[in-house]
């Protein structure tokens, strides 16, 4: 049979108890603190350090989408998977140890080569997303708008199927046609926004600006609404080629309409025809009747022909340039202005012979 060994427990009350060597106790104890403070420190220091490391970008410049409601390891994931070489799992544990794993924000991003992990995880949490632009033209109808916003490739496309009206009721216009409601500007954009917005954004501004403008108006002008200045100003955009020329472009058509003159805009003829007009604008096309034709019509045309800028706005509420009746542009984008139709045609005379004349 196999001998065991007796195991004496010695109660504390024993003559013969010996107590635990205490120093030697504290000694392990503090021992184990000290590595535990060592090995938490290091992973500290090596964390810092990771985090302050430039980052590789496979194509050098990396954009990346991150969701609502997305976690920051499902966003670290993402980052990785955009080209941005930062450990999912170390970015991740990085950012919920200080706290900033519930704070991302969501959105488009745009990240290039050499940024930290740090640098990152703080845009994240500032949300500063990538932004874009879209520029708007003065003078483009509503066609080139909806055209250029279309094929925007920094726009989520939610318009494409989707008629004027509807646009129109989307963003909240109270208009039943578009064309010239949108102010042309550069508008700045969070990557991945809406072509809608743009379209809100563009309309407010417009609204805004048109506003101001008729509050501001000169006093007794033959308009009787807002809407009826942007139709004015569309037209004056379309007719003049140089900001100096915009004030008394806009007192000829303001003189017309007191006294019951035509307007006689080509560029109103041109709009009505749509897209039969060939680049070229004939007689017959004077004398065909449409809403826009201002040659066998008086009075403003129904709707803007485009959308007008700032200085055509201004320029419709504070006409100058006294009894003005008529006006023919120069061929330099200045024009020339007369009171009476004799004077009219001999500018117009003196335009052509300068045409015909030889270029030395």
């Amino acid at each position: 049979m196999e001998s065991r060994e007796a195991v004496i427990i010695v109660p504390p009350e024993h003559p013969f108890y010996a107590p635990p060597d205490r120093p030697l106790m504290k000694k392990i104890v503090f021992l184990f603190m000290l590595i535990i403070i060592l090995v938490t420190g290091l992973l500290a220091w090596t964390g810092w350090w990771y985090s302050r490391q430039p980052l590789k970008v496979v194509r050098g410049v990396a954009e990346f989408t991150v969701p609502r409601g997305m976690a920051m390891r499902q966003a670290a994931d993402t980052i990785w998977n955009s080209g941005v070489r930062a450990d999912p799992h170390i970015l991740s544990v990085l950012a919920r140890l200080t706290g900033r794993a519930q704070q991302i924000k969501a959105g488009t991003y745009e990240v290039k080569a050499g940024i930290t992990p740090w640098e990152l995880i703080l845009k994240l949490e500032a949300g500063e997303v990538a932004r874009g632009t879209a520029l708007l033209v003065e003078g483009w109808t509503f066609r080139q708008v909806r055209a250029a916003l279309e094929k925007h490739p920094d726009l989520l496309q939610d318009t494409k199927n989707l008629s004027d009206a509807e646009i129109l009721a989307r963003i909240s216009a109270g208009h039943e046609q578009p064309e010239g409601l949108f102010f042309p500007d550069t508008y700045k954009f969070n990557k991945r926004d809406s072509v809608l917005s743009v379209f809100g954004s563009a309309y407010r501004a417009m609204q805004k600006r048109l506003n101001n403008e008729w509050e501001g108006r000169a006093g007794e002008l033959p308009l009787k609404s807002p809407y009826e200045a942007l139709i004015l100003a569309s037209i004056v955009e379309k007719e003049t080629g140089r900001n100096e020329d915009r004030a008394r472009v806009a007192n000829v058509f303001i003189n017309r309409l007191r006294v019951g003159m035509p307007l006689q805009t080509d560029p109103a003829v041109i709009y009505g025809m749509g897209e039969k007009y060939d680049g070229k604008l004939r007689r017959r096309d004077l004398e065909a009747d449409t809403p826009w034709n201002t040659y066998t019509r008086k009075g403003l045309p129904p709707t803007p022909i485009a959308m007008p800028g700032q200085a055509s706005l201004n320029a419709v509420m504070h006409p100058k340039g006294g009894d003005m009746l008529y006006f023919v542009a120069r061929g330099d984008g200045s024009s020339e202005f007369s009171r009476t139709l004799n004077e009219h045609n001999r500018a117009v005379e003196r335009h052509l012979r300068n045409k015909e004349m030889p270029k030395n």
